[in-house]
């Protein structure tokens, strides 16, 4: 882990991973023992649980310290912009196709 931090509504981590690790195979992990740390240490009264998908991108080893700035400063990243929002802009950056009525049914 080189890097964590979040929002209410969302949370972004650095790490590096080898080539023969799976991504969706780690993310299920993280998932599931978040979900078991945070009832079983009662950190909320409301039922936790994660979303169904979740975002994953890539960075060269020559952008970590600004990658690693860029997540420890979320509370004033998002003074200037939402979750949803920036979400859109990395997926536009990083030239992946998506429909706008399929992200953030929450959020509307």
């Amino acid at each position: 882990m080189l890097a964590i931090n979040g929002m209410p509504d969302h949370i972004h981590f650095l790490i590096g991973m080898k080539p023969s690790c799976c991504l969706s195979d780690l993310v299920r992990e993280i998932k599931k023992s978040t979900n078991d740390f945070i009832k079983e240490k009662k950190l909320s009264k409301f039922k936790f649980q994660w979303q169904e998908g979740y975002g994953a991108f890539s960075y060269s080893h020559s952008n970590l310290d600004q990658v690693i700035k860029y997540i420890a400063s979320q509370k004033e990243h998002h003074k200037n912009r939402t979750f949803k929002e920036e979400y859109v802009k990395f997926l536009q950056k990083f030239e992946i196709e998506f429909k706008e009525e399929y992200l953030f049914e929450f959020y509307e």
